[in-house]
């Protein structure tokens, strides 16, 4: 039986689109994506077929994170896969279901919304991509497999990202399917 994956997103869905691109669709199913702002991720996901929920942040935070819970329950995904999601997750959601998350900095240096900025600013010549699993904390799960991006001398905040991004992308395919193969 094929694994039942539910992914997060906020932005432009590259991360996404990655995942949709890879040899993943023949060996999982994308059961939805949900996304808490009106993004491009939410199309990606329609052109891919795959189910895409708008659940805007609520000013009752806590209503919110039951909805965001309630919907994944009704998706029942063997994994929740957070792909550029940008809001932290609720200690019941991170109990109940299992979930991975990819993070642009080599962790544990430059956990937080800022990692590239912050890797730039320390002045580091090398940083890199994370995928882990998702606690309670801010960037403080399990590691589960990392890859190096090197700083340039003419790397911008942007151009580095981008960098990064790819290398993302490739590590995100390959950590999930190392996971449906059960290595993980």
């Amino acid at each position: 039986m094929a694994k039942k994956i539910l992914l997060l997103a906020s932005g432009a869905g590259s991360l996404a689109q990655a995942l949709f691109d890879s040899p993943l669709p023949d060996r999982a199913d994308f059961v939805g994506l949900i996304s808490d702002k009106d993004s491009l991720a939410l199309e990606r996901a329609r052109l891919a077929d795959v189910p895409a929920f708008h659940l805007p942040m609520l000013e009752d935070r806590s209503e919110w994170d039951k909805q965001l819970f309630s919907l994944a329950l009704t998706l029942a995904p063997d994994i929740v896969v957070s792909v550029g999601f940008m809001r932290i997750l609720s200690p019941d959601f991170v109990h109940h279901f299992k979930v991975m998350n990819t993070h642009p900095a080599l962790l544990p240096a430059f956990p937080g919304a800022h990692a590239v900025r912050d890797a730039l600013k320390a002045g580091v010549t090398e940083t890199g991509t994370t995928v882990h699993w998702v606690d309670e904390g801010i960037d403080t799960g399990p590691i589960i497999s990392q890859r190096i991006v090197l700083v340039e001398p003419f790397d911008t905040e942007d151009s580095l990202h981008e960098r990064i991004k790819i290398a993302e992308r490739n590590l995100i395919v390959e950590t999930l399917l190392t996971w449906i193969d059960g290595a993980l």
